[in-house]
């Protein structure tokens, strides 16, 4: 039977603050090799002969990035759908269900945010788990614990299912235990931790799903009955999806099914929930350190060390965190590593953005960067990708100056468009109509100067864009 992988790219992150943003999350960052974690997702399944194109679940905010993560991987999924709000797993789920509910597939559901370094092993899990799932069952996948580990809930398994070799009933799902009763799960050895990822018939689970949360049922149904195309995109309808109660897919289903099964298995998995998690699945060098970037060590050991934008040097510590982009410096003991969410709660109480973005900020057409900022006047870097451009808009309280620094630059101001090349520039005055294109084969870079008494981006009066944006 074929598999329709259905990918859950709707998470923020929080815990590895300062990289993982609102606007840029884990599953849209290189963490671990060249590839984001949404890539490395889908290109372990990208071999597999019954392997269908993947659905990918994701928030408005995220979509022009997971299309253009998918298409720099060359995968064409079946549909990227927007939920218009976050309402938990178990709704992303169900939308993805009823839209395979006519076709004969199983459904894969994965977290994009996950690790796996033993894709055989996650191959041969997902085989066995097919053979449960063709019967019927909802199935999980439990991973074989390393240690007792209080941060992951755990599955204990039941009786094994004598149809399905390697898969075993639930017996029940537990909550994230104290070290104490973590230690008497690995002791006990049929218990298993969550990992968050399923594989079942899509009929099967709305079933389920019907019978323990028919609201939910109802609201999503009619969210994709009345969903519509936006471009590559399958928006839900709003209102509908809004009405969806907010629930996990375990609390939802799982937990009460009877069908539920799990095929516990050692795939190398790790959830990359905080900045030790991201640590232990890196090299670490002689000393235990996990380096990436422009780094300086002396006497330092069992620290991870991430520098993105700057020289980083540490001389005579241990058992650190750091983390430094653009914008904000992360210094943490390892065994504070679940408290950097703190400081996130901490920048939104506080009305500050630096939970939100980065200084560089990715749009469909390219990205922009912040270089400067100070009263009245704010100095940007842009980049266009070949053949993007911005939308045709007007700003009521900023003029701009724009200086080609590399590539072509098609520039309408006030209907009259002109070629710009490097080291040529324009000025735009206040309320004028313009336009930035890159006609060429090659990025576009350029440095905008604004001045003005506002400068934030919601000055923007946009008259025709590309991407259907407001």
């Amino acid at each position: 039977m074929k598999i329709v992988p259905v990918i859950l790219s709707g998470g923020s992150g929080t815990r590895l603050w300062p990289l993982s943003r609102a606007v840029l999350p884990k599953q849209l960052l290189p963490l671990v090799s060249e590839n984001t974690m949404l890539q490395e997702t889908l290109l372990r399944l990208s071999s597999w002969a019954e392997i269908e194109p993947p659905i990918v679940v994701c928030g408005n905010d995220h979509r022009f990035l997971v299309a253009e993560q998918l298409r720099q991987v060359n995968l064409n999924p079946e549909a990227i759908v927007l939920e218009p709000v976050a309402r938990n797993t178990a709704p992303a789920i169900a939308a993805a269900a009823i839209a395979l509910k006519d076709k004969d597939v199983l459904m894969l559901v994965l977290p994009a945010d996950h690790v796996i370094t033993d894709v055989a092993a996650f191959e041969a899990a997902v085989r066995r788990a097919s053979v449960a799932a063709e019967q019927g069952k909802l199935v999980t996948f439990g991973i074989e614990p390393t240690q007792p580990e209080t941060g992951y809930g755990y599955i204990q398994s039941g009786n094994a299912l004598t149809t399905a070799d390697g898969c075993f009933e639930v017996a029940r799902f537990v909550e994230k235990p104290d070290a104490a009763t973590a230690q008497q799960y690995l002791d006990a050895g049929n218990f298993n931790w969550n990992s968050g990822m399923f594989l079942f018939k899509p009929t099967v689970f709305l079933a389920e799903l019907q019978q323990y949360a028919p609201a939910m049922v109802s609201a999503v149904t009619q969210a994709v009955e009345q969903s519509y195309k936006d471009l590559d995109f399958v928006r839900l309808h709003e209102a509908s999806f809004a009405e969806s109660p907010s629930d996990s897919i375990d609390y939802a289903v799982m937990e009460k099914t009877k069908l539920a099964a799990v095929v516990p298995a050692s795939m190398g998995w790790n959830d990359v929930g905080s900045w030790t998690a991201l640590k232990d699945v890196q090299p670490n060098d002689a000393s235990g350190n996990a380096i990436r970037g422009d780094v300086f060590l002396k006497n330092v050991t069992n620290t991870l060390i991430r520098a993105e934008h700057r020289f980083v040097a540490a001389v005579g510590v241990e058992d650190l965190l750091i983390v430094e982009t653009g914008d904000a410096v992360l210094v943490a003991h390892r065994d504070c590593a679940q408290d950097v969410k703190n400081i996130v709660d901490h920048l939104k109480a506080s009305g500050r953005t630096e939970h939100q973005m980065h200084p560089r900020v990715y749009r469909p057409w390219g990205w922009y960067e912040g270089i400067d900022v100070g009263e009245r006047f704010q100095v940007k870097r842009i980049m266009v990708k070949p053949g993007e451009k911005l939308s045709l808009q007007m700003h009521h309280h900023r003029a701009e100056h724009w200086v080609v620094v590399s590539g072509s630059a098609m520039i309408t101001v006030d209907g009259q468009t002109k070629l710009f090349t490097e080291n040529e520039s324009t000025y735009i005055p206040i309320g004028s109509t313009h336009r930035l294109e890159n006609p060429g084969k090659l990025p576009l870079h350029l440095i905008e100067v604004q001045s003005g008494s506002y400068l934030g981006e919601d000055d923007i009066v946009r008259y025709e864009d590309t991407y259907g944006r407001n």
